[in-house]
């Protein structure tokens, strides 16, 4: 079982590195691809090169067993969209499980992604949440496909046993930071340690990125 960890990394941080941890513990998953994007489709293009969010996230993960860095999107022209990222991965790995994760905010406007629908034809979708999670209005097509938590374990609920379609939600715990808010404090030339890894941040001073 693989899973997808998708998002712009800009710069990965602690938050990133805790829900990713949760999740492929949780779903006991042989991998975790965590795949920075080149140019985000409904976000502003990053300020930075995409070399340097790539060594960033090698430097954060180098002692993480199970965690890969996926350049897949970086090494694609022009903006990346999710579901061009699933068929490649499907069209390697072909009866293998895909779990595609992805945060509360990114599943509230899941409908204006490309070809949304079609993302369960390559992957399970699994919506991080925090403890009290409220669940938002669903269409049919949603609300067709959902399994619900309090009764899946991994003996009795089909996401375990079929490679895509389903939608789940699992409590993570979401740790209070941001990329915003880290490249905001070094724009003030203020110290963002303990928010991101050592490596990460001394990475960021020797480059000089995120300045004014």
């Amino acid at each position: 079982m693989i899973g997808i960890y998708g998002g712009t990394f800009n710069p990965i941080h602690y938050g990133h590195l805790r829900t990713a941890l949760e999740v492929k513990e949780c779903f006991e998953l042989d991998q975790l691809r965590l795949i920075p994007c080149r140019i985000p489709a409904l976000k502003q293009e990053p300020d930075i090169a995409a070399e340097h969010r790539l060594q960033m996230m090698q430097l954060a993960t180098e002692n993480c067993d199970g965690f890969s860095i996926d350049n897949r999107e970086l090494l694609r022209e022009g903006r990346s969209y999710m579901i061009d990222t699933l068929k490649s991965l499907r069209s390697e790995f072909p009866n293998t499980a895909l779990f595609l994760f992805i945060g509360t905010d990114a599943f509230a406007h899941i409908s204006s992604w490309r070809e949304w629908q079609s993302l369960f034809n390559y992957a399970h979708i699994i919506v991080m949440t925090r403890p009290g999670f409220q669940y938002p209005a669903m269409n049919d097509f949603l609300i067709e496909r959902m399994v619900d938590r309090r009764n899946s374990t991994k003996k009795n609920s089909h996401i375990f046993e079929k490679s895509h379609g389903s939608l789940y939600f699992q409590n993570v715990t979401q740790l209070d930071i941001s990329s915003s808010i880290i490249r905001e404090l070094i724009k003030n030339k203020r110290n963002p340690q303990f928010l991101l890894p050592d490596s990460v941040a001394e990475y960021i001073h020797h480059h000089q990125l995120y300045r004014a």
